[in-house]
């Protein structure tokens, strides 16, 4: 096995419990191999740091499997992963429909596998783990059939860019016997149609699993507005916590088809309907018409994807903050999310206390949450935590 050997110094990440060794972070790298191979790891001094694998292609040069440099990367290793990757999810979520491995999180680096009902999306976002695919597909049906939950069908959404990082191509589709790819989940009493084939992502958010259960309570008899609404989660909770009339507004028609089907699903296509708009465009709209909702929900995509932008992103963010709050009756509730690793905490909430002072309204905090604990944020790997959810309530201040 080749070896990599770490400038005096470096390595912080990976002292601190992280995964990844980054390209200006070592010295020199001993003996032969090819991108993607298994490589022993050394501090400075000779001390051994572990095993991993190595993609020159990447500026995450090495992404590490094991700290310890004996470690037999063969079946067992990735069944033992798998195994504790489905054990964690036993003990913490609603398995039916979850994410079963968050890569780096779950100690996969590179893997991402989300299940919806009996059927298995995966995507390999790594060189140097891709290998070893079908060693964590063959484990996780194994271990699934151990606790009654057989695997139907695997299909393959490996279309990230992060792959092009990598120097990898896109690669898609069925993994094993085809099926239909539209495929049928219930969630929080919500049933909805899964795109597995054509969808965002892996076909769905699984992320916002609580949180969209949180805001049942605050939807009943409310006239509720949800803005980004995609597929219509947020929308179809607030319907089935009782909401008498839900506006669920996406810029995607795809997405909107989607949405009311998923409310002809549930039999809410009288009081949930969905317009095809673009959110920046219709809240000064609908503003300038003097709408009020009980209810506001900002669910918007990822505004930063990373440093560099994030300065422009904090704008887009305040815009519609600003204008969501001004849509807000007296003492309703406004809902507002980020789904940006480099849109931290302070960033968001600093975010937020100036769209308030701006929009005139004080903010009484109903809660704060994350994302759902089948994507666990591991501290040693600061990008696991990316999704911030505040749910408040809008006073107007007094005249």
């Amino acid at each position: 096995m080749a070896k990599a050997i770490l400038k005096k110094g470096e390595g912080r990440l990976l002292k601190r419990g992280g995964l990844w060794i980054f390209d200006n972070e070592i010295d020199r790298l001993d003996g032969e191999f090819l991108n993607g191979d298994l490589i022993s790891v050394e501090d400075f001094d000779g001390y051994p740091m572990g095993v991993g694998v190595i993609n020159l292609n990447s500026k995450i040069r090495i992404r590490m499997l094991s700290r310890n440099s004996e470690e037999v990367i063969d079946d067992a290793f990735w069944e033992k992963r798998v195994r504790d990757a489905v054990e964690y999810r036993l003990k913490t979520v609603d398995t039916s429909c979850c994410r079963l491995i968050f890569g780096e999180a779950d100690y996969l680096p590179g893997f991402v596998v989300d299940k919806y009902s009996d059927i298995l999306v995966i995507q390999s976002l790594s060189l140097g783990t891709d290998r070893y695919k079908e060693n964590v597909l063959q484990a996780l049906k194994k271990v699934l059939a151990e606790h009654n939950m057989p695997v139907r069908g695997i299909y393959e959404r490996s279309d990230a860019k992060e792959r092009t990082k990598e120097g990898m191509e896109f690669r898609t589709g069925f993994i094993g016997e085809p099926f239909d790819t539209k495929v049928e989940i219930m969630e929080n009493g919500v049933r909805y149609l899964v795109d597995v084939e054509n969808g965002q992502k892996t076909g769905f958010f699984l992320d916002q699993k609580y949180n969209r259960l949180a805001i049942q309570r605050i939807c009943k008899d409310a006239k509720v507005l949800d803005c980004f609404t995609h597929t219509g989660s947020f929308a179809l909770n607030a319907g089935i916590g009782g909401a008498k009339e839900v506006l669920g507004v996406d810029v995607s028609e795809i997405g909107v088809a989607q949405a009311r089907e998923n409310a002809r699903l549930n039999q809410l296509e009288g009081r949930v309907h969905f317009q095809c708009a673009d959110v920046f465009d219709l809240l000064p709209k609908l503003e300038q018409e003097k709408e009020q909702f009980d209810v506001v929900i900002l669910d918007p995509p990822a505004f930063t994807k990373s440093k560099a932008s994030v300065k422009n992103a904090t704008k887009g963010y305040r815009e519609i903050n600003l204008r969501g709050m001004r849509l807000v009756k007296d003492m309703g509730y406004f809902v507002t999310c980020s789904c940006s690793h480099f849109m931290t905490y302070e960033l968001f909430t600093q975010m937020i206390r100036q769209a308030a002072a701006a929009a005139h309204v004080t903010l009484r905090q109903v809660e704060f949450r994350e994302q759902s604990p089948d994507h666990p944020i591991l501290w040693a790997a600061e990008e696991s935590y990316y999704l911030k959810f505040y749910i408040f309530q809008v006073i107007r201040y007094a005249v």
